[in-house]
């Protein structure tokens, strides 16, 4: 193993553009999380998977962010993701606790972010 070190510079987010979401995984993971009732789970598990719930919700919400940018400023759709993402920041700032709760509104957010990301890719409603 090299001490060497390759830092990729794309402000653009072009490479993250092409790599698709790895969603059905996840989406498991979601509803696996949300259907807890009375987890007994060491707290180190709780911080594991909230922890990669939020890797995951920062991608999507990258997702989002490229597809609401890419829409014309008259397309309602933008200003809702926008609403969507500012309370993703938000909620992805707060820091992780070892819990159940956590975890699960991790996954909450990564639903709510990829219900945004659907509505934003399908063609856009017909003006009437």
């Amino acid at each position: 193993m090299s001490d060497t070190h390759l830092l990729l510079h794309d402000p653009l987010g072009l490479i993250e553009a092409e790599l698709p979401l790895d969603r059905v995984p996840y989406e498991a993971l979601v509803t696996a999380v949300l259907a807890w009732k009375d987890p007994d789970l060491e707290p180190r598990d709780y911080e594991q998977i909230a922890l990669q719930l939020t890797g995951h919700a920062r991608a999507v919400a990258s997702d989002v962010r490229r597809h609401a940018a890419a829409l014309p400023k008259s397309d309602g759709r933008s200003a809702l993701a926008e609403l969507i993402l500012r309370e993703a920041d938000g909620r992805l700032s707060a820091p992780l606790k070892r819990t159940a709760r956590c975890a699960q509104n991790r996954a909450r957010l990564v639903r709510s972010l990829y219900t945004r990301l659907d509505r934003l890719t399908e063609p856009a409603p017909a003006a009437t």
